[in-house]
């Protein structure tokens, strides 16, 4: 720096190290080629490194015909990680299918890939509020489930989302089957012990019952009257009851050992269908740890009831009606989980993010580039600078 300089008017020693925008100009002139070289280069970088390491995306649509609402797929939406944890954790994925599994083990994974149609959108249930209250019915109603999973290839692609798909199916129908299952256990548990109290119960009051009418044909026999019996309605236990004509008296009583006959039968009844429920679980339950496919297990519960119903007697009708329900209760799982819940169109799988890739790849290498220069022309100038 020369004296001059250092004199000239509105010098200051930060001035030196200004960039003016004739610099910027200047700096990009003479550079522009060698980044325009470098953003080529690294725009076909990106788009080589997308076709040798990109990844294929796949997608599926699920028809639902009544199989779930919000409410239902929500619930077994929340479940799913949990079971597919549970299948890779005991090595029973499908064959080909182990890495999809890991990846649905993420509950994250389940609204980013699987995603609801509705009868009605928010917008459409907002404009319609006016005109009918019945439409908030409708903006739960699931019209279909749309399926979308990755994979390095297409073939991989394709198989990961058919594999999703069919998770859904088969581990919602297991965790319905398992709740039923559960739901007999705690049944039997709780309900036994207490409907053999209400037996005991009710077996002690008929035995008074029994007693207090032999009691009273007893007094019937010693003082005959002819008298009519009184149409006044008084309940046996007042304590004017004992004044009633003794016919009325035993009218009564055996009124109140007809309805305690007609309770311990019903009990007696129940207590045989928790029987029917305690061996049909015990069947059950040790093939719903063997496999997590539902829909494989519900044809192997179909079984056992229709092997039970062949042994049992064709004329006990509480029997029947035990299995009735049953079969009910299984076959509604299956349906809803095939039938209800069906492939709509084939899968298609695409290489995304071609676009993505090329311009990351183009951008990346121009501001690479241009950090490179630009530390060139720093360097230079302090070279300079500590040369003067």
């Amino acid at each position: 720096m020369t004296t001059e300089q250092s004199a000239a008017p509105g010098y200051t020693p930060e001035s030196e190290h200004e960039i003016s925008l004739l610099d910027i100009v200047n700096f990009l002139q003479s550079t522009w080629k060698t980044l325009s070289a470098a953003s080529i280069v690294g725009a076909a970088l990106g788009l080589a490194g997308w076709f040798f390491l990109g990844t294929y995306s796949a997608q599926l649509t699920l028809l639902n015909s009544g199989a779930m609402e919000l409410v239902s797929w929500r619930t077994i939406q929340k479940s799913l990680p949990s079971l597919a944890s549970q299948i890779v954790e005991d090595q029973k994925a499908p064959e080909g299918a182990q890495d999809q599994f890991i990846k649905m083990e993420d509950p994250d994974w389940w609204p980013k890939n699987i995603t609801p149609t509705y009868a009605l959108t928010k917008a459409d249930t907002k404009d319609m509020a006016s005109i009918s209250k019945d439409l908030d019915s409708a903006s739960t109603t699931i019209l279909n489930l749309n399926i979308e999973a990755s994979g390095p290839s297409k073939q991989a692609a394709l198989q990961n989302v058919q594999a999703a798909a069919a998770f859904i199916r088969t581990g919602g129908a297991y965790l319905q089957i398992k709740n039923l299952l559960n739901g007999m256990q705690v049944q039997t548990i709780s309900e036994v012990a207490q409907l053999q109290k209400k037996m005991t119960d009710t077996q002690i009051e008929l035995d008074y019952q029994q007693k207090r009418a032999q009691s009273l044909e007893e007094l019937h026999k010693r003082f005959p009257s002819t008298a009519s019996v009184t149409q006044q309605v008084v309940d046996p236990k007042d304590s004017g009851a004992k004044y009633l004509p003794l016919t009325t008296q035993i009218i009564a009583v055996n009124n109140d050992i007809n309805a305690s006959k007609e309770a311990l039968e019903r009990q007696q009844k129940s207590l045989a269908q928790l029987t029917l429920t305690q061996a049909f679980w015990e069947q059950a339950a040790p093939l719903a740890d063997k496999t997590y496919d539902g829909l494989a297990l519900t044809k192997q519960l179909l079984a056992i009831e229709q092997g039970m119903r062949a042994k049992s007697p064709k004329d006990d009708a509480n029997a029947t009606a035990f299995f009735d329900d049953l079969h009910f209760a299984l076959a509604q799982i299956q349906a809803r989980f095939t039938n209800e819940l069906e492939v709509n169109t084939a899968p298609v799988a695409k290489k995304r993010g071609m676009l993505k890739a090329t311009a990351g790849g183009l951008f990346a290498a121009f501001f690479l580039m241009l950090l490179v220069l630009l530390g060139q022309r720093v360097w230079q100038t302090v070279k300079s600078g500590a040369a003067k």
